[in-house]
């Protein structure tokens, strides 16, 4: 039992972490709000010396491209965390069973996986020419995103330690069946990892630009991640090409540094509210009170 001295210490030192971690986020936000001179004079600031829209102006010059790829990008994070959190439980479910045959065998395939690949080359043509998903949303849900089997060894390796044999044995003698002991037991008392792997999918799915890039040719299926950074590439072209500069304008006028900082505020954003839903299964303790001593 600490005392109130000591819980107000405690509380004191959370406080200023918390407080500390806020600092480059609100670097952040200070920066994208500041002017190209300013940023240039003076450097990054957590208070804008000069205050600009300026290169949220920019971003949004084609809003409707904008909003599509923020839908795109919330559609294929939503499904991709979904199907792959029930591939990836369904898999390690299985072989979390001592009674299951060949268990071994195939988290040894599943282990392999993680330290060898088919490599790019291989792997686009795979996906391009026998599964056809080039410029289509499965292009963005299923190469290198779908199933990590990382995070399956993790899910199986919590269900092993985690979920009582006792209780699955007390359900078989109760008549329950697979699918039910599945549903009814392991699932609610994995709500912690299945929160915490869950995270980590939805961030990958978001921040990921990798698979718009190599599947995506179509620039009404980019993602928010892959439409933000062709923007940031062509304004960082037209800033060092100015003799190539039209009709956009002077390319002085183009706030690449506060570009920069805009463009991670716009695509952080959206973690940001999502994380809250999902922090309290990092903190969760999981107490299994269905054996009886």
């Amino acid at each position: 039992m600490t005392s109130k001295t000591e819980q107000w210490m405690i509380n004191s030192v959370f406080i200023v972490i918390s407080s500390l971690c806020l600092i480059p986020f609100i670097l952040l936000v200070a920066s994208s709000m500041s002017s190209e001179n300013s940023i240039i004079q003076n450097g990054y600031s957590l208070f804008p010396a000069e205050f600009s829209l300026e290169s949220y102006k920019y971003l949004f010059k084609e809003p409707t491209m904008l909003i599509r790829a923020y839908g795109i990008s919330i559609v294929v994070t939503v499904i991709g965390t979904v199907v792959s959190l029930i591939i990836m439980t369904l898999l390690a479910y299985p072989i979390s069973r001592r009674d299951m045959p060949l268990r071994n065998t195939i988290s040894f395939f599943i282990f392999f996986t993680m330290l060898f690949n088919g490599g790019l080359v291989p792997t686009y043509l795979m996906y391009t020419n026998i599964f056809q998903i080039k410029n289509s949303l499965f292009a963005l849900l299923i190469p290198g995103l779908l199933v990590s089997a990382f995070f399956v060894i993790l899910i199986r390796t919590f269900f092993t330690m985690n979920i009582p044999s006792e209780v699955i044995e007390s359900a078989y003698m109760d008549g329950a069946s697979e699918m039910k002991i599945f549903a009814r037991i392991v699932l609610p008392l994995s709500t912690p990892v299945l929160g915490a792997v869950g995270l980590f999918q939805l961030i990958h799915y978001w921040n990921d630009w990798f698979n718009g890039l190599i599947y995506i040719t179509d620039s009404k299926l980019y993602s928010i991640q892959v439409l933000l950074n062709t923007i940031l590439l062509n304004a960082q072209y037209l800033a060092s090409n100015i003799h190539f500069v039209d009709d956009l304008g002077p390319a002085e006028g183009i706030p690449n540094n506060g570009l920069n900082m805009a463009i991670a505020a716009i695509g952080v954003i959206p973690i940001l509210v999502t994380y809250p839903f999902f922090q309290k299964y990092f903190a969760k303790g999981l107490t299994v009170g269905a054996v009886k001593g």
